[in-house]
């Protein structure tokens, strides 16, 4: 514990600390407990003087320090209150951290009781010289007193048994309006408390202040009203506290506080807090709208569009992300598989868990078991340690298989028993791990043509596909493409720290019009290039050079040049068959089809789709 913490700990007055912005209680040192009421609303603690409350706590976060002798607390035992003498400072432990209270609270009976004390054994230690200047002393602490009463701020007035004023302090003068000699023998209760703020009589029977004439006990009021002079109304919060002399009743003395700007300011603070109220729920009402009516922004914030292919897709993450069915996403590449697995997860109850991503396609054949269920120390050379595979490290969570069909025949095998049973072992181990774990895969192959040329399992085809989920092509959402372009190009903007750029009408219909084989990867890559390329505020569209046979934006020069087309077209198909003969139908990787072509895989991919070439056909004519 720290030195402060101890100090706070063992501190012999009672002492707590307020979180003033939540109005809770955070902490209360031992004799706090013993003494206090358990309720942790600061409010409720301060249940009788909770006004006085409010303008405490705004003092110290104002000063930094006050001191209030005002406020009373719950007690412990039978919930009585009790009144308090009260220093509060502000505590902060950095200067990021919202600031708290600590409160020192101090009975005022006891306080008096030690001043008392502390008194006697003065006067015993000073021995019989200071008892014969006692008489001397006595008149001095009149004296005292009397300067207390006529510098004191707030307003004070004694009584007598019969409620006739015995003396009248200034503040109590510039309070009410009334001279002191006005009011000293005359009824104070008929001068100044003679009616309820509504106009009805107060009787003197009913008047606290007289009631401790007849119990003997204090007063306390925060809500009611004195009147001034000149019949003005006067909010203020007072202390009776009863005189006796010999053991009897001789009169009341009391204390007020004009509490007009209190009640001004707690005014202005619940109509704030009225209107904090009313623009929140503005704000939840228009979210709701704004969720009702734009569906897509849904959970899933990263997926942009509002085309009916993009609202099947959400519908079937609504329907599939609670479950803990597996989900096989299929489309193109740069069609946004992966967004989709990221808000099935996070649409499910594995959200808190791990989102664990294997690229199937960027794992080396001999160490596709490693990375997927791990090692131990020695088990092949290399294996300098232990390590976790991905299946261990998504425990609990979601593993997401991203081009799936990558996957060598020999570790299918394997992986369909993890996901039957829910056990595997490391490599080199012979101890069998369970684990629970969701499995949600990609891919932008036709997994069923793969199950027919034997290179993919079908029972694992059939275990990965229970909840199928189609990624659209860009070219089949076209009226997304204006949202999309917005939205990547604040990113862009962001990214490359520009600001300022807008598309163009002509440019936009250009965009919509185009096919992206690329999909969203390639619109990126288009907005990034032209905010590179944009020297003002107007954005410059660069899109491939066939983009201006697809748009249609230059009919004539189109159709001047068909021929052409047509001969480069039968080129081009008769270039990627022999490719595809010549690598025994193999895209992707060292002395596959794109390396020969110099071309990225996933643009041979869309070539292929474009002619309609199966390239699993040439494996077999190989």
């Amino acid at each position: 514990m720290s030195l402060f913490g101890l100090f706070f700990t063992q501190l012999p007055e009672a002492c707590i600390l307020v979180d003033p912005f939540s109005n809770r209680v955070c902490y209360r040192n031992q004799k706090a407990e013993a003494l206090l009421n358990a309720s942790v609303i600061a409010t409720e603690l301060f249940s009788s003087s909770s006004g006085k409350l409010v303008v405490f706590t705004e003092e110290v976060l104002e000063k930094k320090q006050a001191w209030s002798a005002d406020l009373t607390i719950r007690l412990k035992e039978n919930d009585k209150s009790l009144a308090v003498e009260t220093l509060g400072f502000e505590v902060k432990r950095s200067e990021l951290d919202k600031p708290l209270i600590a409160m020192v609270l101090t009975s005022k009976p006891n306080l008096a009781q030690r001043r008392q004390l502390a008194e006697v054994h003065r006067l015993h230690r000073d021995g019989l010289d200071y008892w014969k200047t006692i008489e001397q002393t006595f008149r001095e602490f009149e004296r005292d007193n009397d300067l207390i009463l006529q510098s004191v701020g707030d307003g004070i007035y004694g009584v007598d048994i019969h409620g006739n004023a015995t003396f009248v302090n200034p503040a109590c003068e510039r309070i009410l309006g009334w001279r002191a000699q006005e009011m000293i023998g005359k009824n104070v209760h008929d001068l100044i408390h003679h009616h309820y703020p509504d106009g009805k009589h107060y009787h003197g029977h009913d008047c606290p202040i007289y009631s401790a004439f007849r119990d003997g006990e204090i007063r306390q009021v925060d809500d009611e009203v004195f009147w001034s002079k000149t019949g003005q109304v006067i909010p203020v919060a007072y202390t009776s506290t009863p005189i006796l002399d010999s053991g009897q009743l001789v009169g009341a003395v009391v204390v007020f506080r004009d509490i007009s700007e209190r009640i001004r300011a707690e005014e202005r603070l619940k109509q704030a807090l009225k209107e904090v109220q009313a623009l929140k729920q503005r704000l939840e009402a228009e979210n709701d709208y704004l969720h009702e009516t734009y569906r897509i922004e849904h959970n899933y914030k990263s997926i942009v569009g509002r085309s009916s292919a993009i609202l099947k897709t959400i519908k079937q993450i609504d329907l599939v992300a609670t479950t803990d069915a597996s989900v096989l996403i299929t489309g193109e590449s740069g069609t946004g598989k992966e967004l989709i697995a990221q808000a099935i997860h996070q649409a499910s109850h594995r959200a808190k868990q791990p989102f664990i991503k294997v690229n199937c396609a960027s794992i080396p054949q001999e160490l596709f078991e490693s990375e997927f269920f791990g090692h131990i120390k020695g088990a092949f050379t290399g294996a300098i340690q232990d390590r976790i595979g991905r299946f261990e490290l998504a425990n609990n969570g979601t593993l997401f298989l991203d081009e799936v069909g990558e996957i060598p025949l020999a570790l299918q095998s394997k992986l369909l028993r993890v996901l039957q049973e829910g056990e595997f072992e490391r490599v080199g181990e012979s101890k069998t791990r369970k684990i629970n774990v969701r499995i949600l895969a990609a891919t932008n192959r036709d997994l069923l043509l793969e199950v027919s040329a034997k290179r993919f399992r079908e029972d694992l085809f059939f275990r990965l596909n229970v909840f199928p989920i189609a990624s659209y092509p860009l070219r089949e959402r076209r009226e997304d493409v204006p949202l999309l372009v917005e939205h990547f190009l604040q990113l862009v903007q962001r990214k490359f720290n520009r600001q300022g750029l807008h598309i163009s009408q002509a440019d936009m219909q250009q965009m919509q019009a185009y096919d992206w084989p690329g999909n969203i990867r390639e619109l990126v890559n288009v907005i990034e290039r032209g905010v590179i390329l944009a020297q003002s505020d107007k954005y410059v569209l660069e899109l491939p050079q066939t983009s201006a046979f697809q748009t249609g934006a230059s009919t004539k020069l189109a159709r001047e040049r068909v021929d052409t087309l047509s001969s480069f077209a039968e080129i081009e198909k008769r270039a990627l068959i022999n490719a595809l003969i010549h690598t025994n139908g193999k895209v992707f990787g060292k002395d596959g089809a794109a390396q020969l072509l110099d071309l990225k895989p996933t643009t041979l991919n869309s070539k292929l789709k474009k002619h309609r070439i199966n390239r699993h056909e040439f494996v077999i004519l190989k």
